[in-house]
C-alpha cells in the first residue's frame, strides 16, 4: 500500500512539510514509513492502531475532526508514531496521527483531556496473546 498524505498542519518539529507519502514496509504487517515529499531522507516510522494496539480508542476534538473532514470513524485512519530504541519499540498514544482516508488529509493530534501514555510498548503482533477477536482500533469523531 502507497497513499499520498497531506498534513492540515505540518507534524511536530518538520515544519513546513506537509506532504507526506505513506508506504508499506514489506514483511511487517501494519508498519508504515512516512516519508516528505520534498524531503525523502525525513521519514519517520508509523504503525496501523487497528492491527498492533486494537483496544486503543482516542476521542479527538469537534474542531480535529472538522479540520480532516471526517464524517463518521468509519472514515478514520489512525496511525500512531513508533519510536524503536535497543530496549524495544514504543508509540506515543497521546497524539495519534488521525487520517481521513477518503481525502488523504492527515493531522497528528494531541488528545484532550484522555489518559494515555507518550511512551507504551508495543508488543509485536505475534507475541500478543491469543484471544477473542475484538472491533478494530476507532477514532471516535463528533457526529
Amino acid at each position: 500500500m502507497s497513499a499520498s498524505l497531506s498534513f492540515v498542519t505540518p507534524p511536530p518539529g518538520l515544519d513546513p512539510v506537509v506532504d507526506f507519502s505513506l508506504d508499506e514496509v514489506k514483511g511487517a504487517n501494519g508498519l508504515y514509513a512516512l516519508h516528505a515529499v520534498a524531503e525523502p531522507s525525513t521519514r519517520m516510522f508509523v504503525v496501523d492502531a487497528a492491527i498492533h494496539l486494537p483496544d486503543y480508542a482516542p476521542e479527538i476534538s469537534d474542531e480535529q475532526g472538522e479540520a480532516l473532514g471526517l464524517s463518521g470513524p468509519e472514515n478514520a485512519l489512525l496511525l500512531v508514531v513508533a519510536n524503536p530504541a535497543a530496549t524495544g519499540t514504543t508509540v506515543n498514544l497521546m497524539a495519534p496521527i488521525v487520517v481521513n482516508s477518503v481525502s488523504g488529509a492527515a493531522a497528528q493530534v494531541i488528545l484532550e483531556n484522555q489518559d494515555f501514555p507518550l511512551r507504551a510498548a508495543l508488543m509485536p503482533v505475534s507475541a500478543a496473546p491469543v484471544a477473542q477477536p475484538v472491533a478494530p482500533a476507532r477514532v471516535a469523531v463528533p457526529a
